[in-house]
């Protein structure tokens, strides 16, 4: 898979890895940005190249028979987040915990449209999991994918968004309007 997804992303689409993925064995991974469909077939295609052992998050409705059993081949966790009951950051802790490698991949802005707030469970679960976030990018106008850089203190999390905000300044989506730098925690 490894050898076809780098044959795929860098010789027939003509996109370049940048930055080295860091030596660590869990993570939140967070890509962005994220105005498109394509997207997560680029991003899949640089993470099987770069050989990280990663998981998506979905939600749980894509998880019934036929989808389930693709969704399950994509690396995806299926996610309830109706039932209130169910804290579903908590139950990532938990998967992340019993682990021994694992990196869980997030897109914060949470859609394709425009956002001026992220979604900020990505800085929750690496908080709670006490494990970094490492910060990927897609850039449509360079065609490059690498990493930006890795977050390891959440003390505070305005702070983080700033540093994310500052990473992503200069990066193109593949629809540059529908990417926001405003980039704001949910109160």
């Amino acid at each position: 898979m490894r050898t076809l997804s780098g044959f795929i992303f860098s010789n027939l689409l003509g996109w370049k890895i940048t930055g080295r993925f860091p030596d660590i064995k869990k993570s939140v991974t967070i890509v962005a940005p994220h105005t498109s469909g394509w997207d997560a077939f680029i991003g899949k295609l640089y993470l099987n190249e770069i050989g990280l052992k990663y998981y998506v998050l979905a939600k749980k409705e894509l998880f019934t028979f036929p989808l389930g059993i693709l969704m399950r081949a994509v690396r995806a966790i299926p996610i309830d987040r109706k039932d209130r009951k169910t804290d579903y950051v908590d139950q990532i802790v938990k998967t992340i915990n019993k682990s021994d490698e694992i990196h869980i991949v997030i897109s914060p802005e949470g859609t394709r449209r425009k956002v001026i707030r992220w979604k900020k469970g990505f800085y929750t679960i690496a908080a709670k999991a006490n494990i970094p976030v490492v910060v990927i990018y897609l850039d449509y106008r360079k065609k490059e994918m690498g990493i930006k850089g890795v977050i390891s203190d959440f003390s505070d999390i305005n702070s983080v968004m700033h540093q994310i905000n500052d990473m992503y300044k200069d990066v193109t989506g593949k629809y540059p309007e529908k990417f926001s730098l405003e980039i704001m925690p949910d109160k």
